[in-house]
């Protein structure tokens, strides 16, 4: 008697994913192209509207297709920034069920960060220090005001990401950003060191300024290493 794992039936929704999946990947459909009705493809595929709808929607939730109501799904538009924002949940879920995962985050923006300081020291421009000194000064600006401080302290790093000229750092950098700012606030802004954020930022843009990579890149460590290190003292056990 042969012994194995159950082969598990498929369910019609799948078999609609693959096909439109592979219109896509094969270039019958491209970006920004809308898709066939849901009616179209139930009488092509010969499947009901559930077996549509949920097949449909996984390619949603994987940033392939957009659908917004009352109109045609699309195919997305490749957008790394896009695929960042697919996993959003996915990091809801660890940063707020996984200590462990959290530091690893923090790590790993630490190291990423400091590289991208690096780069965008190599290759500034006059016109990115322009931007990049008028958040600072726009930041400073926002020091009695959290929310806005806290959007300005984003843009920056977005801004020092942007001037290294690959898309992805951008997109990353704002989302771990993002995500950080949303479940734990206290890992990108503590209050009553604005003016000590704002100092910090002077020291990176005036490195990125001098075009002095390592300078740029020790200074952002230190900006977040710093960060990092005051959210973990005032999480250490009492007592």
């Amino acid at each position: 008697m042969m012994e194995g794992t159950p082969i598990q039936r498929r369910k019609l929704s799948d078999d609609v994913f693959d096909r439109v999946l592979d219109m896509i990947k094969d270039g019958t459909l491209k970006p920004g192209d809308s898709l066939p009705s849901e009616r179209s493809l139930m009488e092509s595929l010969g499947v009901g509207r559930p077996a549509v709808r949920e097949a449909l929607q996984a390619l949603a939730r994987m940033g392939l297709i957009e659908i917004k109501h009352g109109e045609r799904a699309r195919v997305s538009e490749p957008s790394f920034g896009h695929m960042v924002e697919q996993i959003g949940e996915t990091m809801r879920h660890l940063l707020v069920h996984s200590p462990a995962d959290l530091e690893h985050l923090k790590e790993a923006r630490a190291t990423l960060e400091r590289e991208i300081a690096r780069i965008a020291a190599r290759k500034r421009t006059e016109s990115d220090m322009r931007r990049l000194w008028s958040l600072i000064d726009q930041q400073e600006s926002a020091s009695r005001e959290p929310a806005r401080f806290r959007a300005l302290d984003g843009l920056f790093h977005r801004e020092i990401a942007s001037i290294s000229g690959n898309p992805i750092w951008p997109a990353v950098s704002e989302a771990v950003f993002g995500w950080l700012n949303h479940f734990h606030v206290d890992l990108v802004a503590v209050p009553g060191l604005e003016q000590l954020t704002i100092a910090e930022h002077r020291q990176i843009a005036d490195a990125i300024e001098r075009r002095d990579p390592e300078a740029a890149g020790q200074a952002m460590a230190d900006h977040l290493n710093r960060a990092n290190e005051l959210y973990r003292r005032a999480h250490l056990p009492q007592g």
